[in-house]
């Protein structure tokens, strides 16, 4: 073999900088997430996020945002899409006086916590639909929910904190997301300006350039919440099993339920309908010819 130049290592260097295809335009109100292997879990937060494993991840276009209750009314409206708690009558909703979680009869996602409160604002996240109801908008909107290594993933892209801002909820005095303030659920200062449901993007974007990735609502996934120990075991769900969500809530506090970290995890089953939980997302990237 012969001797390797310094000029031949240049245009080595240079063809492969030109090989290389810049990252495709992402559909609007998307961006674009470089795959890669990333981290899911963690060894210091609840059980249910051990042990640590590493994944592979293709890339993936995702929602800036989770979906707003303007784009759900746009789909109700083209399609007549009738949701599980307009089905049941009603649907579950977190009673600041009682503490505890009630049905509360007319619930929906236009009128979330029931018709004797207002109504749904149009630039907050929808929320009390289930996974079913974010499934339909889905297959309308031509995309799918992400799973929950591609949650985290993205959660994760270019932040190694415990965020997906960083390591800190306030910064320079502000708050980085809309979360409980306070003791959950004997008291809420809140002093991030929201009691419920923010609008989307009030918090800032990640520099991977999405939004509401901690606190706000949860977000439902695709997967079926399992332990990571049984990840990769054959598994047939039944009537109890329930599907994954990511991203904490509004409801959500260090001392009871710190789940706008990156890896944390929360669950319901699929045809649940709750006023803290809503979905944003994500679209496969047609292969380039």
């Amino acid at each position: 073999m012969g001797r390797v130049t310094g000029v031949s290592i240049s245009i080595v260097l240079f063809l492969s900088a030109c090989s290389q295809e810049p990252p495709p335009v992402a559909p609007s109100g998307m961006v674009y997430i470089p795959g890669g292997v990333t981290q899911i879990g963690s060894e210091s937060g609840m059980p249910h996020e051990r042990p640590v494993f590493k994944a592979r991840v293709q890339p993936f276009f995702m929602d800036i945002t989770p979906v707003t209750v303007r784009a759900f009314g746009e789909f109700i409206q083209e399609t007549g899409y009738v949701t599980q708690a307009e089905l049941f009558g009603d649907a579950a909703v977190f009673n600041d006086s009682t503490r505890q979680w009630e049905l509360t009869l007319g619930a929906f996602w236009a009128w979330p916590l029931g018709p004797e409160n207002p109504p749904a604002q149009e630039d907050h996240p929808v929320t009390q639909v289930s996974w079913n109801d974010a499934v339909a908008y889905a297959e309308w909107a031509g995309k799918r929910l992400p799973s929950e290594i591609e949650w985290e993933h993205a959660a994760r892209l270019k932040s190694n904190g415990q965020y997906a801002w960083g390591d800190d909820l306030l910064e320079d005095g502000e708050y980085k997301a809309n979360v409980w303030n306070g003791q959950f659920p004997r008291f809420n200062t809140n002093t991030d300006g929201y009691a419920t449901t923010s609008p989307v993007g009030a918090f800032g974007a990640t520099e991977a350039g999405l939004v509401d990735m901690g606190g706000n609502v949860w977000e439902w996934t695709a997967d079926w919440y399992r332990s990571y120990v049984d990840r990769n075991k054959e598994f047939e769900p039944n009537s109890s099993s329930e599907k994954a969500q990511r991203g904490g809530s509004f409801l959500c506090e260090p001392g009871w339920c710190h789940g706008y970290r990156v890896s944390g995890r929360s669950h319901s089953t699929p045809e649940t309908a709750l006023y803290h939980v809503g979905f944003r997302l994500v679209k496969d990237i047609p292969e380039r010819r």
